[in-house]
């Protein structure tokens, strides 16, 4: 069972670093309505701290029993309570889907939870009020899954295109910001890009640190949409996005403005803090089968924390992909090609990308501005999750002053 204590804004619910930043995360969506308090507080209180099958289990449970509540208000003509029980539930199918590689069956577990993700939360959309288009965005030689929220009213309008980061489920960014963003008059696009949800379970496409290759194709099909401002396209890119945008927005110029959540430069700082002394050693000096085996000998439940990351990646081993996650870079030639105004997210207790985001706003030469979320505000961890909506104040006005939609302010 798991011991809540009172800490302030940071929240300690498990002893466990992961499962409690998935809490706090959890905690944060209660705000656009992808989750609820007494549902996540009831079922982290039966989970084990640290036990990863005990979390997929009392999760997968009560997602079963909010899906079951969905399906019966549907059923019973009641559509508005039957879709936020269903996106609810989507939301807690997908907290099981990230964890996946630290049980014992891996990959009859993402097949489980990953398809019941996929049903509710399109079982969701379609009740919405105005369900998006759906979205296959020309990629090389396959197509990204997305989809096309319409804010209300004729006429071109501003657009938000949001990047995703590392594990996250596009039924974390539509509720996240995405939801509000039409609220405010802004269409928005969804997608999952290379090594994200289907790209990665449905489609085996993993990362690419080249990101511009992944988000010009999204700009060539956004910009064909109905009601498309082509002057007012922005960006908002969340967690390991955070590293993609830059990268792409030194090649990609089309956009108005963009909001990195954080700011990130180097991908693979973050890989090497869970190394000891001797397995970094091991890694500088090429020492793969000695690397390998060294990550190999870990306890399962802290092998579990590189197993994660690792699998989007697609590398055959942990060495190779340590060696890939080091291109994962914004350098200084990079930075200085970035011409969009850019608002980088700093929050305090930042766990993956410490000091990374003063790092990139110091690199990039154009209008610019550093946003910093205190522990005092709410705003600590990464990604500021429990200040949703202090962060959407933030984001938002300053997206809207970059493109003039005075009727939100």
């Amino acid at each position: 069972m798991s011991t809540v204590t009172e800490t302030g804004t940071r929240g300690v619910f498990f002893a466990n670093a992961r499962m409690n930043a998935m809490t706090r995360a959890m905690l944060g969506r209660v705000y656009t309505g992808a989750a609820d308090t007494g549902e996540t507080l009831t079922t982290i209180d039966r989970i084990t701290d640290g036990d990863l099958e005990s979390w997929v289990r009392e999760w997968e449970a009560t997602a079963d029993r909010v899906a079951a509540i969905g399906d019966d208000c549907v059923r019973r003509g009641h559509r508005i309570s039957g879709r936020n029980a269903l996106l609810r539930a989507a939301t807690y199918y997908a907290v099981c889907v990230i964890v996946a590689d630290g049980c014992a069956e891996p990959e009859a577990v993402r097949k489980r939870t990953f398809a019941a993700y996929r049903r509710r939360w399109e079982q969701y959309l379609s009740l919405l009020d105005n369900p998006p288009r759906p979205l296959e965005i020309p990629y090389e030689d396959t197509t990204m899954p997305g989809w096309f929220f319409a804010a209300p009213g004729e006429g071109p309008k501003p657009t938000l295109v949001m990047v995703n980061g590392a594990d996250g489920a596009a039924s974390y960014l539509w509720p996240g910001y995405g939801s509000e963003a039409t609220l405010r008059g802004y269409n928005v696009v969804v997608f999952d890009g290379p090594g994200q949800q289907r790209m990665l379970f449905e489609r085996g496409v993993p990362f690419r640190p080249d990101w511009e290759n992944v988000l010009t194709p999204v700009v060539d099909l956004t910009l064909g949409l109905p009601d498309v401002d082509p002057e007012r396209l922005v960006l908002y890119a969340v967690s390991q996005g955070g590293y993609w945008a830059p990268r792409a927005l030194a090649f990609e110029h089309r956009f108005k403005a963009a909001v990195l959540d954080d700011g990130v430069v180097d991908v693979s700082a973050a890989w090497h803090a869970m190394l000891s002394p001797e397995q970094r050693e091991s890694l500088a000096a090429g020492d793969r089968d000695g690397f390998n085996a060294a990550i190999e000998a870990l306890p399962a439940r802290v092998k579990w924390n590189l197993s994660w990351r690792a699998h989007p990646f697609g590398c055959p081993t942990f060495y190779d992909t340590f060696v890939e996650a080091a291109r994962y870079r914004i350098t200084p030639e990079l930075a200085a090609r970035i011409t969009t105004p850019v608002l980088i997210a700093d929050p305090d207790q930042e766990g993956y990308f410490a000091g990374q985001p003063q790092r990139l706003y110091d690199m990039i030469p154009g209008e610019k501005v550093h946003v910093r979320f205190t522990e005092a505000e709410g705003a600590a961890g990464h990604c500021e999750p429990m200040a949703r909506s202090l962060a959407a104040q933030r984001f938002f006005d300053f997206l809207d002053d970059h493109v003039g939609l005075t009727g939100s302010k």
